[in-house]
């Protein structure tokens, strides 16, 4: 099992906890939600975030020649941190051993804390250990501090790595609309990070998309985003355990929840990853067939409920992961990266 304990004192931190992929929401700031968000993952979980956290933080213009891309960074950002990389994510519930100290609270906002300095110390010796995040519009979770803390038992985890078949059967999809009707946030997120993998692979060229459920969601934004280029169209298709082999020159497919594991597509292919729960609702959700007016429905079985509205992916996932992607050089591409940083809002409705 694995167990997280801290580094002066070696006390116990949290529960035995299995490791999954780093959820691409862990950092969404959801605009608009009212009150703290659920936990970002799932009880006796735990994700690594490779990227560096916290300060001190240098601005984009302070960084020399070739210093930003060697960083991992291809495009402009409002700030590069230098803080350590590797901080755990966990589901609060998990963290036993740990309590916040009002002394280090410096980020407080409206309803909770936040911020990307420790606010929680050990239990036992008082040492800064980790960050709490829970305020309106955030997941709530805590990070633990790389340098303050480390691994102290090691092992598989109370959760065994499932199978692509097993996923199928135990990891249902999950609905794109939340009960007030609006479009879930991890929906706004997971297609963000998709729609930037999608550019970044068209070359420029447009995209045509033969499903319509795929195309509901992606035709909208690729239409007001681009590619406006006049090369041949590049197919976008969805590939993955369980569905029917189709030829495509971009395959949104499975990453694997736990593992990070990619659905394989053949070259010359481009595999576009896509979070498991919007994957698997995408590929196998039906809407209910129609039954006549005498047979009466339970709320349950009533067809699935979009959204009245188009879904609009999360902006700063959307620059976040374009960021990344050395594709962004290009200079279509560039120009719609900076007609994004324009915005001020969350949403990618440019």
């Amino acid at each position: 099992m694995t167990v997280f304990g801290c580094r002066v004192c070696g006390a116990a931190l949290t529960v035995a906890v299995s490791r999954v992929v780093l959820p691409v929401h862990a950092n969404q700031k959801a605009g608009g939600a009212q009150g703290s968000l659920d936990p970002v993952l799932e009880p006796g979980t735990f994700a690594v975030d490779p990227l560096p956290l916290g300060p001190p933080r240098r601005r984009w213009d302070e960084l020399g020649a070739g210093e930003a891309e060697a960083l991992g960074w291809y495009a402009p950002r409002p700030g590069i941190s230098g803080g350590p990389a590797g901080h755990v994510l966990l589901a609060p519930g998990d963290v036993h051993g740990a309590v916040i100290d009002l002394a280090l609270v410096l980020d407080s906002r409206c309803c909770g804390v936040a911020g990307d300095v420790p606010n929680m110390v050990c239990a036992a010796c008082r040492a800064p250990v980790a960050i709490r995040i829970d305020d309106c519009g955030l997941w709530q979770a805590v990070w633990l501090d790389p340098v303050a803390t480390r691994v102290i038992e090691d092992g598989p985890g109370p959760y065994p790595v499932l199978g692509w078949t097993d996923l199928l059967a135990q990891r249902p999809g999950l609905a794109p609309s939340e009960p007030y009707g609006g479009w879930h946030p991890i929906w706004t997120a997971a297609v963000a990070s998709a729609l930037a993998h999608v550019l970044a692979a068209s070359g420029g060229a447009p995209i045509l998309i033969p499903d319509h459920r795929v195309a509901a969601i992606f035709r909208p934004v690729l239409d007001r985003l681009g590619p406006a280029g006049t090369g041949p169209e590049r197919t976008l298709v969805l590939a993955g355990p369980g569905l029917l082999a189709v030829e495509g020159d971009v395959v949104l497919v499975p990453e694997h929840p736990q593992t990070g594991e990619l659905w394989p597509v053949a070259p010359p292919a481009t595999p576009i990853p896509l979070a498991w729960e919007v994957w698997r609702h995408l590929a196998f959700y039906r809407d209910p067939k129609p039954v006549g007016r005498s047979v009466p429905m339970l709320p349950e079985a009533l067809p699935e409920q979009i959204p009245g509205y188009r879904l609009m992916p999360d902006g700063q996932i959307f620059l976040g992961v374009l960021s990344r992607l050395p594709e962004v050089r290009q200079p279509w591409l560039r120009a719609v990266y900076d007609r994004g940083r324009s915005y001020s809002y969350a949403y990618l409705a440019f």
